[in-house]
C-alpha cells in the first residue's frame, strides 16, 4: 500500500468513530492532511473549535450555526431604505447616532478597504475570480441592492487608508497582488471574493472593537478556499457560514497580532517577534548576529511572517500544508515560531555573505523552496 493510501486509511479509520480523539486528530494532521477525500474541511473544523468531538452533535451544532449566519446577512447585508422597512424614515444626511444612514455611511469606510483588498486576493491561482456554485441568493437577487461591492465606487479605492490599526506604516503587509482588480459577477452570480467580502463585513459589523485590518483577507482566504473546496457538496454549499465561524474562532486566537494596543501583550506580535529572535540566537548564533551587525530586525520581515501566519510567502496550497501543522499545533502558534527561524537558517549562506539591503530584500521576499523542507527543518529545531 502506498504511502498516501495509508495516511487516507488512517484519517478514514480516525474520523469513522462517534467521538473524535482530537489529540491523535492533531498528531495526524501535523504531518499534512491528505489532499481529496473532503478530509482538511472536516479536520479544520474540528481543529478551530468550530465542531466538538462528539459526532452526535455535529448536525444539529451546524443547522444552527449556518442560521445563525443567514441572520446576520438578513440583517447586516442590506442598505437604509430597501429592506422595506417603513420605519427607517431618517434622512441620508442624518449624523444621529440612531441614524441608520449614518451607520451606512461609516460601514462603507469600512467596506472601501475591505472591497481594496479582497479583489486581488491570492493571485497565484484563479480560485477567488471564478464563480461560486452557491451565491448568496437573497444578495445576487436584490438587484445589486445588496452587493456590497456595488456600495463603494473603484475609482475612490486609491483613497483607502491602509494601515491605521497596525502602527506599522513602513512595512508594507501585502505584496501578492493580481495586476489587475478582479471583476464582479453578473446579477444572478456571485465570484469567490464577492463572498469573502460579505465575511469580513459582517465580522467587522460584528466585532466593532477591532473592526477590519488590512491582512485579515489574507487569513480568511485559506479557510474559505478549503471550505468552498470540499469534495463533498452538503458541505461545499455552506462554505461561506461554515468559514466565518473557523474564521471568527481563529481571530480570536491571533487578534492581539492585528491590534497595536495588545503589541505589548504576552501574546501580541511583538513578543512573537522577541521569541523568534531569541530561538535563532540558540539555534544559529552566527545568522543571528549577523542581522543584529546590520540591524535588521524581525520587524522588516518577521512581522509580516507571524501577523499573517506566512499567507504571504508561499503559494496557496503551500500555506493550506503549512497551516496544518500550525492548526494541529498542541501550543497554538509555538511552531510558527519554529518555521519562520527554520526559513531564516536555510538561507544563511546569502544572509553571511549579502549585505543589509540585499538581506531586507531576500527575507521580505523569500524565495521559492520546497515546503516540505521547510517543515522538517522547523521540526528538526524543535
Amino acid at each position: 500500500m502506498s504511502l498516501y493510501k495509508t495516511r487516507v486509511k488512517e484519517f478514514e479509520t480516525l474520523l469513522a468513530n462517534d467521538v473524535i480523539d482530537l489529540r491523535s486528530l492533531k498528531g495526524l494532521c501535523f504531518n499534512g492532511i491528505p489532499d481529496g477525500g473532503g478530509f482538511r474541511a472536516l479536520c479544520w473544523r474540528l481543529l478551530l473549535g468550530y465542531l466538538g468531538p462528539h459526532k452526535s452533535t455535529w448536525t444539529q451544532t451546524l443547522q444552527k450555526k449556518r442560521q445563525l449566519y443567514q441572520q446576520f446577512i438578513d440583517e447586516m447585508v442590506v442598505s437604509p431604505g430597501t429592506s422595506g422597512d417603513s420605519s427607517c424614515s431618517d434622512h441620508p444626511l442624518s449624523d444621529g447616532p440612531e441614524s441608520a444612514w449614518s451607520t451606512f455611511f461609516k460601514d462603507n469606510e469600512v467596506l472601501l478597504q475591505i472591497d481594496k483588498d479582497v479583489r486581488r486576493l491570492c493571485p497565484d491561482i484563479s480560485f477567488f475570480q471564478q464563480a461560486t456554485e452557491f451565491p448568496c441568493q437573497v444578495v445576487v437577487n436584490s438587484n445589486g441592492e445588496r452587493r456590497l461591492h456595488s456600495r463603494v465606487a473603484p475609482s475612490k479605492l486609491s483613497s483607502a487608508n491602509v494601515e491605521g490599526k497596525m502602527g506599522m506604516t513602513k512595512i508594507n503587509l501585502i505584496t501578492k497582488r493580481a495586476p489587475e482588480n478582479y471583476e464582479a459577477m453578473e446579477e444572478g452570480q456571485e465570484a469567490h471574493w464577492e463572498v469573502v467580502q460579505r465575511i469580513l463585513f459582517i465580522f467587522a459589523k460584528l466585532n466593532p472593537g477591532i473592526g477590519y485590518v488590512q491582512g485579515m483577507n489574507e487569513i480568511v482566504g485559506p479557510i474559505y478556499y478549503v471550505m468552498a473546496s470540499d469534495p463533498n457538496i452538503v458541505f461545499r454549499e455552506f462554505a461561506e457560514a461554515d468559514c466565518f465561524f473557523c474564521f471568527t474562532a481563529l481571530m480570536g486566537e491571533i487578534r492581539d497580532f492585528f491590534m497595536k494596543t495588545l503589541d505589548e501583550s504576552e501574546g501580541g506580535i511583538k513578543a512573537m517577534m522577541n521569541k523568534m529572535t531569541k530561538l535563532l540566537e540558540v539555534k544559529d548564533q552566527e545568522v543571528w548576529q549577523r542581522l543584529r551587525d546590520q540591524e535588521l530586525y524581525p520587524q522588516y520581515y518577521g512581522f509580516r511572517w507571524l501577523t499573517l501566519l506566512l499567507s504571504q510567502e508561499f503559494p496557496l496550497p503551500d500555506v493550506v500544508r503549512i497551516w496544518d501543522s500550525v492548526l494541529s499545533d498542541e501550543n497554538r502558534f509555538e511552531f510558527l515560531i519554529l518555521i519562520c527561524c527554520a526559513m531564516i537558517i536555510l538561507l544563511r549562506e546569502q544572509i553571511l555573505e549579502q549585505d543589509f539591503a540585499c538581506n531586507v530584500k531576500l527575507l521580505q521576499n523569500f524565495p521559492p523552496m520546497d515546503i516540505n523542507v521547510v517543515l522538517l527543518k522547523a521540526t528538526t529545531l524543535k
